[in-house]
């Protein structure tokens, strides 16, 4: 099969696709600051993640590599081809959307192992810090190791919609008898 007819295959099978990872309601967040709400409520909201085996605070300090990474550099990426074809068609399908699917439990590659034992005061922090920067970063972006280029409100948008694909698994945490 030749490049442009795996990249036809590719985006129509990422289109057709169901949103893998969704547990049957569909999260977004509008804006940055939507987000960072969301985000700051985790303190005040006891909140459970289910379906995945890291703990809530792995999942902060996940979404925190990723957006940190986005600004510094992924210590690992996809091939060239890779990124400017099959990856870039799968942001596309993914902005085209506004939802994002992926593996949940799959770790950013080569990034560092997330830590279990971390306090989730200490993940959120690190998370609405990073959002911060990342909002007042106006420094030249890495390439995304899977999308490749993106511009500062493309990376704004596959960071929402990041973050909104793993609040899918954060439930309430309630009470068991």
């Amino acid at each position: 099969m030749d490049r442009r007819r795996a990249l036809k295959t590719t985006t129509v099978l990422l289109a057709a696709a169901p949103l893998a990872g969704c547990t049957g309601r569909l999260e977004t967040f509008a804006s940055w600051k939507q987000a960072q709400q969301a985000v700051l409520d985790l303190l005040f909201v006891p909140k459970i993640v289910q379906g995945n085996a890291w703990n809530l605070s792995q999942v902060l300090q996940h979404l925190a590599q990723s957006i940190e990474f986005s600004m510094q550099g992924f210590p690992a990426l996809k091939g060239a081809w890779f990124r400017s074809s099959i990856g870039s068609a799968a942001f596309a399908v993914f902005n085209a959307r506004g939802a994002m699917s992926h593996d949940l439990a799959e770790p950013i590659p080569g990034a560092p192992a997330l830590d279990a034992s971390q306090a989730l005061r200490t993940s959120v922090n690190r998370l609405l810090e990073v959002m911060d920067a990342f909002a007042k970063f106006n420094g030249t972006l890495r390439p995304h190791f899977a999308y490749g280029e993106l511009t500062k409100p493309q990376y704004e948008r596959a960071h929402l919609m990041h973050l909104a694909n793993h609040w899918t698994q954060i439930h309430a945490k309630t009470a068991t008898a």
